[in-house]
């Protein structure tokens, strides 16, 4: 339509969510689907979490609330920042916003002029680079190997590195990849990043508690406390509390990059639901000993997910370090053929046709930039989790 903006041609819809729809559709049709699209824990809200939120309507805790957040909730954050990685921000230096998506948008709004260069490893969370175009900037893709566990190296972020450089995207535990970056391997990455004082570092942590084995998380500003005053460190209680619906994210950073956001905010949505964010307030100050419990669930789901692709012909699936999603290679399937004749091209023909045959929903990795792979979440409950991977294994021996 001539009236709509011309940016609105260069985005996409997020695959991710077109997935979750698409397997919701075919099941009210009545299709038997088992649904691995959807970045979201199965289970629930804990009951003190929800209970507060209960409290806060209660009191009549439903008024606007200030633009960045509740001074108790940036409180309960700063104390997070400060027992869980070592940093040091008072609540002024912290927003909260309607999840973490908002949190990103808002930094990029805040930050980005026409021109500027957003460095974004790959494969990466499919939202990335279209908040980046929506805000005039450029996103700049470096790809990382399944060789190499899609981890960025030193060498490979010094030659992405241009005048135009703005901003470093970090994600780790990553999203779609599971990969997560040791104190050495972070360390390495930092070196190069203090070699160019331009470049700011935006780290998403959301998949922070989610880490499996004796891996131990770190984040940028905790590695190199001389990053600190160009870091945003977002974070959130989406994933690790289960509260994906509540809608809550945060970040930390250098005040004047805060009140930038502040001020968009301020004109876009205004304060984060203040239901939720008390809800919050208690899900960080509250007991944490369900998270490790939650955890090792998601550590046997993880391994036997590998397990079972790893047995499926023409599959390849390392072993991630955290979040709850596997990136397996589907190049050994690419050039082969379905049994209704339908030829595999490329990683979107193999998820379409997995659904088709066998009623198993994932996304490919065309959309997170790096093929030819797909994602599974494995945020579903071991049964599915059997089932689905024995239905990819028939598929893949179908394939001629």
């Amino acid at each position: 339509m001539a009236f709509l903006a011309d940016v609105i041609s260069r985005v996409k819809p997020s695959a991710t969510i077109v997935v979750a729809q698409k397997s919701r559709d075919l099941k009210a049709a009545g299709r038997d689907v088992i649904g691995l699209g959807a970045g979201e824990p199965d289970f629930d809200t804990p009951d003190n979490i929800k209970e507060a939120a209960i409290d806060a309507i209660n009191r009549g805790e439903t008024k606007y609330t200030a633009v960045p957040g509740i001074i108790e909730l940036r409180e309960a954050i700063a104390a997070k920042f400060k027992r869980e990685n070592g940093l040091d921000y008072s609540p002024d230096q912290i927003i909260v916003g309607t999840g973490g998506k908002q949190i990103l948008y808002n930094a990029f709004a805040a930050t980005l002029n026409e021109g500027d260069e957003v460095l974004i490893p790959a494969p990466y969370w499919v939202s990335y680079p279209d908040m980046v175009l929506l805000n005039g900037g450029t996103p700049v893709f470096i790809e990382t190997t399944l060789e190499n566990s899609f981890k960025l190296t030193p060498e490979a972020l010094e030659a992405a590195i241009t005048p135009k450089t703005k901003w470093l995207v970090f994600n780790s535990p990553s999203n779609p990849s599971g990969a997560a970056y040791s104190y050495d391997e972070l360390k390495a990455l930092t070196d190069v990043l203090m070699r160019y004082p331009e470049i700011w570092i935006l780290t998403d942590d959301m998949y922070e508690h989610l880490c499996y084995g004796e891996f131990e998380f770190v984040t940028p500003a905790q590695v190199e406390p001389g990053l600190i005053d160009r870091t945003l460190t977002m974070n959130g209680v989406s994933k690790a509390y289960a509260m994906t619906g509540w809608r809550i994210g945060y970040a930390a950073g250098p005040i004047e990059l805060i009140k930038a956001m502040t001020k968009i905010q301020g004109q876009q949505t205004s304060g984060t639901t203040s239901i939720a964010q008390w809800a919050a307030v208690e899900a960080l100050n509250g007991p944490q000993d369900f998270i490790g419990e939650r955890k090792a669930i998601f550590e046997k789901r993880r391994d036997l997910v590998v397990s079972m692709l790893n047995q499926a012909k023409g599959i390849e699936c390392p072993e991630p370090e955290g979040a709850f999603y596997v990136y397996p290679s589907c190049k050994g399937c690419i050039g082969k053929t379905t049994p209704t004749g339908k030829v595999i091209e490329n990683d979107e023909d193999f998820v379409t046709e997995l659904l088709e045959a066998e009623g198993v929903a994932v996304v490919h990795g065309a959309a997170f930039g790096l093929g030819p792979n797909f994602r599974i979440s494995y945020a579903t409950s071991t049964e599915a989790l059997e089932e689905a991977c024995m239905r990819i294994q028939r598929f893949c021996a179908s394939l001629k």
